[in-house]
C-alpha cells in the first residue's frame, strides 16, 4: 500500500514537473518582473480594461473574490489584488498555535515581486508577454476556458461533487499544476458552482488577458477633492499635543472606514472614498504607510501623521463602512477635541498595556467628547465589528442573539467630572485581551472574569450614590439623538456567521435588548475592531469571544435595570436557560445584585413590552423610514399579503434561509421592488462557545421582512410578479420539510444553477447600488445555498 502511494506521489510530482518544464520551454521562466516590464498600458489597453474587462470582473468575479475569505485569498476587487494572485494559506483558522503573518493589500507588501516572496502565486502570465503565452501561462485564462469546455450541469441542484461549504478544502492550483487539476476536476472552472460567462463576456476577458492584462488604476483627483483632503489632513496633523492625542483617537476609530466628502459627490453617483492611514510622512509628501497589526501598535517613528489615501478597489458591501466628512461634523470635532477645556500634558505611549486600553491611553481626553464622537455615528461604531475583516465570524458572532435592539445612555445624564474619576479608578478592571497581543493562551480568562465582576459591583455602587433612580432609570436616561440624530437606536441581525446593523427599531419586539453607555461602547470597539486581529492565534480569538460574553451581558443588564428588580431576574433566567454553572454564578453574583428600584411605574403585567413601548415613544422623532414596508409602492392588498411572511414561526421559519433577497415586479410595470426576508434563529442562551445547535430553540424561530436589501451575503434569491405574492406566501406558510421549500424554489427561486442567474444578479446589484450610491456595494455570493 505504501509503495503504491509513493508511486502515485512521484507520478503526480512528475506530471507537475513536466507541465512546468513545457511552460518554461515554450514561454520562458516565470518572473514578476516580466509583467512589470510591460506595465505601461497603451490607450487601447486602458480602454479595454476600464470600459470592458473591469465591469465583467466586478459582476462575475468580485462577487465571490473580495473578502478575506475569498477562495485562495484571491481578491479580484482591485488591480493590486489580481496581480498579487492566490495563496493556499487559510486566513480563518481558529486552531493555529501562533499568529499568522498579515497579508493585507496595500499595506503589508507592494507589487507582485513582494507578494511572491510571501507565498502568493500568480493568476496572470508572468512568462514572456506574448498573446499565446498570456493565455497558456495564465491561471485565470485557463480557469475561464475550463468552464467553457465543461459548463455547469443542468440539474436544479448541484450534486455532492460540488463542495460549496464555507470550510471546504482549498483547491489552490497553480498554472504549473493546472493540467492535473483540470483532469481531476473538470467541473471546477470559474465561476465555480455558478453558470459560466456569456460568450461575449468570456471573449472580452480572453482578449484582455491575451493583450497583457494591463490594469491602469490611477486616480486623478480634481482640485476640489485635493483641497478637501488637504484641509482634513491639516486639521488632523496640527502640532499641539491636544490635537495629536485627539487625532490618534479619531484614527483608531476610523481606520477601517471609507471616508468621503458629500459636498463633492455627484447626486446619485458613488463618491470617491478614502482610507485614513498612519504615515511616516507629513502632508504634502508621498504617503509612507505604517504597516502594523493594530491601529494602536507602536509605529516605530518619532511622529505619526494621519493621511488620506484614495480607495481604488471596487466597493464590496461586506467591507464597506462609509463615513461622511462635512462641515457640520468638523465643527463638532473642533468643539469636542479642540475648543473643550482640558489639558494634555503628555502623549501616551504605545506599550500594549497602555495602547490596548482606551480608558488608559485617552484618559486626558474628556469622556463626553469621546462618547459624543462615537454616538454621532453610532451605527458606524457598531458596524465596525460586523463589517471589516471578519468575513467569517460564526465563533465571534454566536455571542449575540439573532435579533436585538440597541439603545444608548444620554451623554449628559451624569456629571462628567464624577464619571471621569470613576472610570480612572476602574482602569485595572477594564483591561482588554488585546494587551496580550496576537499569540496568547487563554490562561488569563479567570482574571478577566474577576475584573469584570469587580467593575460591575463598583459601577452599581457608583450609580447608587451618584444618581437619582427616579430620574436615571426612566426613558429620559436614553439618548434621544438630540432630537434629530437617527443613530439614537439600532437593530442588529445576526445571520449565523455574519450580521447586519441598521438605524432604528426594526421588526417585532425582540427577546433581548442592550443599553450601551460610554465605557461599554468603547470596549466593544477596542475588543472587536481596533484590538481584534483576524490573523491571531486560537488563544487570541478565544479570549476575544469569551470577553464579549461579558460585554453582551453588561448591555443586557443595563436594559434590565429599567424593569423592577424581580422582573429583571425573571427575564435574565429566560434569556439564559440551560446555562452552565459558572455562568449561573456570574449572573447571580455579578449581574443580579443591582437592586435599585426602577424609576418607571408600570401599568401592565408584561413589563418588558411596556418598556419597549415607552422607549419607542421616547425615540419616535428619530426613527428612520428607510426600511419601513410603508415605503413600498406595491398595492395595499399586495403588501398585506407580503407582510404575512413576517408572521412565519417555528418549522417554516427554521426551514427558510438566514437571508433571502426578494425582487417583485409590480403590476404597473414600474421599477422592481426589493425586500429582504430575515430568519431570526432562537436560542435558549448564546453563551456557549461550541455546539451551538445544542442551544437552539427552533420552535421560537421567527422572521423579519424589510423594504430594500439588508445584509451582504444573500443565501437565496426569489423573483416573482406582484400578482403571485399570494401564491408565494401560501407556499411559505405550508412549508413543513425540505421538499416543500424546494417546491417554492422551483416556482420563485433563482438558484445558482438557473441559466438566467447572471441576468438576475446584474439587475439586483444594479438596483441596490443605484438606490444606495453611498452605502451600497457588490453583494457576496459565498453563502448562496444549493437547495
Amino acid at each position: 500500500m505504501k509503495f503504491s502511494i509513493i508511486i502515485l506521489l512521484f507520478g503526480c510530482l512528475g506530471f507537475v514537473a513536466l507541465s512546468s518544464f513545457k511552460l518554461d520551454l515554450n514561454y520562458g521562466k516565470a518572473s514578476a518582473t516580466n509583467r512589470a516590464a510591460s506595465s505601461d498600458a497603451t490607450a487601447a489597453q486602458a480602454e479595454l480594461y476600464q470600459e470592458l474587462a473591469k465591469p465583467i470582473i466586478e459582476r462575475r468575479c468580485v462577487v465571490c473574490h473580495a473578502c478575506y475569505d475569498a477562495p485562495c485569498q484571491l481578491k479580484m476587487s482591485s488591480a493590486e489584488g489580481i496581480s498579487r494572485g492566490a495563496n493556499p494559506q487559510t486566513v480563518y483558522d481558529g486552531a493555529r498555535v501562533t499568529a499568522a503573518t498579515p497579508q493585507r493589500l496595500f499595506v503589508d507588501a507592494s507589487g507582485p515581486a513582494e507578494w511572491r516572496k510571501r507565498g502568493f502565486h500568480p493568476v496572470l502570465n508572468e512568462r514572456r508577454q506574448t498573446a499565446e503565452a498570456n493565455i497558456k501561462g495564465s491561471l485565470l485564462a485557463q480557469m475561464l476556458l475550463l468552464k467553457q469546455q465543461h459548463p455547469l450541469p443542468s440539474a436544479k441542484r448541484l450534486d455532492d461533487s460540488f463542495d460549496l461549504s464555507l470550510n471546504r478544502a482549498q483547491q489552490c492550483t497553480t498554472i504549473e499544476k493546472f493540467d492535473n487539476y483540470a483532469s481531476k476536476q473538470p467541473l471546477a472552472g470559474m465561476p465555480y458552482g455558478l453558470p459560466g460567462l456569456a460568450e461575449d463576456e468570456h471573449q472580452t476577458l480572453i482578449n484582455w488577458l491575451a493583450s497583457g492584462a494591463a490594469m491602469p488604476e490611477a486616480v486623478n483627483l480634481p482640485e476640489t477633492a485635493l483641497r478637501a483632503v488637504a484641509q482634513l489632513e491639516q486639521f488632523l496633523n496640527a502640532d499641539t499635543m491636544k490635537m495629536q492625542l485627539s487625532a490618534r483617537y479619531i484614527y483608531e476609530h476610523l481606520f477601517a472606514s471609507h471616508l468621503y466628502f458629500p459636498a463633492l459627490a455627484e447626486p446619485g453617483q458613488q463618491p470617491q472614498f478614502y482610507k485614513l492611514m498612519r504615515s511616516a510622512t507629513a502632508p504634502g509628501q508621498p504617503v509612507n504607510v505604517i504597516a502594523s497589526r493594530r491601529p494602536f501598535d507602536d509605529p516605530k517613528v518619532n511622529r505619526v501623521y494621519y493621511r488620506l489615501v484614495p480607495v481604488v478597489s471596487s466597493i464590496v458591501h461586506k467591507t464597506h463602512q462609509p463615513y461622511a466628512i462635512n462641515d457640520e461634523l468638523l465643527a463638532k470635532w473642533q468643539q469636542w477635541f479642540v475648543n473643550a477645556d482640558y489639558q494634555v500634558t503628555s502623549l501616551p505611549g504605545y506599550q500594549p498595556e497602555i495602547a490596548a486600553n482606551p480608558l488608559t491611553a485617552f484618559a486626558q481626553l474628556p469622556v463626553n467628547a469621546r462618547y459624543r464622537f462615537m454616538l454621532e455615528r453610532a451605527e458606524h461604531t457598531i458596524m465596525g465589528y460586523i463589517k471589516g475583516p471578519v468575513c467569517r465570524g460564526q465563533v465571534a458572532l454566536n455571542v449575540i442573539n439573532d435579533h436585538f435592539w440597541v439603545y444608548f445612555v444620554d451623554p449628559d445624564m451624569l456629571n462628567s467630572v464624577q464619571l471621569e474619576k470613576f472610570y480612572q479608578s476602574q482602569q485595572a478592571n477594564l483591561r482588554l485581551p488585546a494587551e496580550d497581543e496576537s499569540t496568547t493562551l487563554p490562561t488569563h480568562w479567570l482574571d478577566f472574569a474577576k475584573r469584570q465582576g469587580n467593575f460591575l459591583r463598583a459601577r452599581n455602587q457608583f450609580l447608587a450614590n451618584a444618581v437619582d433612580p427616579q430620574r436615571y432609570l426612566t426613558p429620559a436616561t436614553i439618548w434621544d439623538g438630540d432630537g434629530t440624530n437617527l443613530n439614537a437606536s439600532l437593530t442588529v441581525f445576526r445571520h449565523f456567521d455574519n450580521a447586519t446593523v441598521i438605524k432604528g427599531l426594526i421588526g417585532a419586539p425582540p427577546k433581548t435588548a442592550w443599553v450601551i453607555d460610554y465605557v461599554l461602547l468603547e470596549r466593544i470597539h477596542y475588543l472587536l475592531v481596533a484590538g481584534f486581529d483576524v490573523h491571531g492565534n486560537f488563544g487570541h480569538q478565544l479570549m476575544t469571544r469569551l470577553y464579549m460574553d461579558f460585554l453582551r451581558m453588561e448591555g443586557e443588564s443595563n436594559f434590565l435595570a429599567f424593569l423592577p428588580p424581580a422582573q429583571r431576574r425573571t427575564e435574565l433566567a429566560d434569556w439564559y436557560q440551560n446555562s452552565a454553572p459558572e455562568l449561573s454564578r456570574f449572573l447571580d453574583e455579578d449581574i443580579n445584585p443591582f437592586n435599585q428600584p426602577s424609576g418607571i411605574s408600570f401599568n401592565t403585567d408584561n413589563q418588558k413590552a411596556e418598556l419597549y413601548q415607552l422607549f419607542g415613544q421616547h425615540l419616535e422623532q428619530v426613527q428612520p423610514a428607510e426600511h419601513q414596508l410603508s415605503n413600498s409602492k406595491l398595492a395595499d392588498s399586495s403588501m398585506q399579503l407580503l407582510q404575512q411572511l413576517a408572521g412565519l414561526t417555528g418549522l417554516p421559519a427554521t426551514t427558510l434561509p438566514e437571508v433571502t433577497m426578494i425582487m417583485i415586479e409590480p403590476v404597473d410595470g414600474s421599477a422592481p421592488e426589493l425586500f429582504t426576508l430575515i430568519r431570526n434563529s432562537a436560542h435558549f442562551n448564546v453563551n456557549s462557545l461550541f455546539a451551538e445547535e445544542d442551544n437552539r430553540d427552533p420552535a421560537n424561530d421567527n422572521m423579519t421582512l424589510v423594504h430594500g436589501l439588508l445584509g451582504s451575503y444573500p443565501d437565496a434569491f426569489w423573483h416573482l410578479q406582484e400578482t403571485d405574492i399570494g401564491k408565494l406566501v401560501a407556499a411559505a406558510q405550508q412549508i413543513s420539510n425540505e421538499q416543500d421549500y424546494a417546491g417554492l424554489l422551483d416556482e420563485f427561486g433563482v438558484r445558482r444553477t438557473n441559466p438566467n442567474f447572471w441576468t438576475f444578479s446584474d439587475n439586483i446589484n444594479a438596483l441596490f447600488q443605484q438606490r444606495n450610491p453611498v452605502s451600497g456595494g457588490w453583494l457576496d455570493y459565498n453563502r448562496l445555498e444549493n437547495r
